[in-house]
């Protein structure tokens, strides 16, 4: 009996998992990129496993994969902008971010794209004050960063700082009047 009970684990775990995995329908590579999941091809080298105990483990993942997908249904889809190839207008662009915390995953869209070789960002902070509607974005330089606030180009200027202020007013949804910019609580002046 005890040798009966000993192969009944790996085989109904190995079921399970065989059960996920031809029901649920895995996400493209693209939405994959969005929800921060790994690719497909990592995934399918990770059900090339044969040993009990990595059935287990493929189980725990498909189960946190399903949760991990699972939100990506309460999206929103909102509009950054960019500065165009001339830096003298801000293009709009459509983008879709959890609709938990939209302010800050937009923000952080936009500057996604502003690191350069020598100007590099720590962090951010996004904070509305309710009763005027004014937002604060409280950025950080990285400590290595060669360069300042102060030293950046107009265009870099119009290019972080303007996208943001663009970002932040133009989607109604947030209800956002201004956009004042500190670095660690400080206001920045340029």
């Amino acid at each position: 009996m005890r040798r009966t009970k000993n192969y009944w684990v790996p085989l109904l775990t190995g079921a399970i998992v065989a059960s996920l995995s031809s029901c649920a329908s895995l996400p493209t590579n693209s939405e994959r990129d969005k929800a921060g999941l790994p690719p497909a091809h990592a995934i399918e080298a990770s059900k090339t496993t044969t040993k009990a105990s990595d059935a287990s483990q493929l189980l725990t993942g498909a189960i946190s994969q399903a949760t991990t997908t699972a939100p990506s249904k309460n999206n929103v889809t909102v509009t950054i902008y960019q500065p165009d190839t001339q830096c003298e207008a801000l293009v709009p662009e459509k983008v879709d971010v959890s609709a938990i915390e939209s302010v800050q995953a937009a923000v952080g869209k936009v500057l996604e794209e502003r690191d350069t070789a020598d100007f590099n960002l720590a962090g951010y902070r996004v904070s509305v004050n309710p009763s005027n509607r004014v937002a604060t974005v409280d950025l950080r330089i990285a400590p290595g960063s060669q360069r300042k606030f102060v030293s950046l180009s107009s265009c870099e200027q119009f290019a972080l700082f303007g996208s943001l202020r663009k970002t932040l007013t133009a989607n109604s949804q947030w209800k956002i009047k201004d956009v004042r910019f500190t670095e660690q609580g400080q206001d920045i002046s340029l």
